[in-house]
């Protein structure tokens, strides 16, 4: 087998894994149980109906954006099934700027760390709503170049909900620093790199692209 179809699917499997592993973190959070999980170092703001409002939201809402996300960068669906690609792409953007971009915004506001953590999930709420709202915005006005470069973007930093999750595990693995270190270095750790990263495959790799529907 090639070596690029093999890390394509070596991808998509690690991909896989991990959407799956989201998933299984998060069902724990359909009992409502305020003392569950990530909810056990939030008691200060449980109370708050509006930050518990939004954190339910942003958890529930976020699964179908890394699902639906996770369809978008098929060639093989865009081509043959076309009617699909757009039903899922409608489905992420609504789920991020109906749902969890602006739950996870007020989310960051209340997030744990003080200014250094919150100032890192403000940014990325921010830019995350921002590159959803410009991905929508490109392939409804049929620029499906700057589309597929702008739904890279946000994808990237959805996968954040991942990453994020694996540097704290890699961090406290090989440093077992504090909690609250841990917690306000992955803030910028868990994006930041992915958006780079994405950054890179776009200059490197769309340059030239161009891509139109008939």
């Amino acid at each position: 087998m090639h070596l690029k179809s093999t890390f394509k699917i070596l991808l998509i499997l690690l991909l896989g894994f991990f959407t799956v592993l989201m998933i299984n973190i998060t069902i724990p959070y359909f009992a409502f149980d305020d003392k569950v999980a990530f909810l056990r170092i939030k008691q200060w703001i449980i109370h708050n109906e509006i930050w518990k409002g939004a954190f339910y939201t942003h958890v529930i809402t976020s699964c179908f954006c890394l699902i639906a996300g996770f369809t978008q960068f098929s060639g093989r669906l865009l081509s043959s099934t076309p009617k699909i690609h757009r039903a899922m792409g409608w489905l992420y953007v609504a789920v991020i700027l109906l749902f969890a971009g602006p739950s996870g915004l007020i989310m960051s506001i209340y997030a744990n760390g003080g200014m250094f953590s919150q100032a890192a999930f403000i940014t990325l709420s921010v830019l995350w709503i921002l590159f959803t709202y410009k991905g929508f915005k490109t392939a409804v006005m049929g620029d499906f170049s700057a589309h597929r470069k702008f739904m890279i973007r946000s994808y990237a930093l959805t996968l954040s909900a991942l990453t994020l999750r694996a540097w704290k595990w890699a961090i406290v693995l090989a440093f077992r620093p504090q909690p609250m270190d841990v917690y306000m270095l992955v803030a910028w750790l868990g994006w930041v790199p992915n958006l780079l990263i994405a950054e890179w495959y776009i200059r490197s790799k769309f340059k030239h692209f161009k891509l139109t529907f008939k």
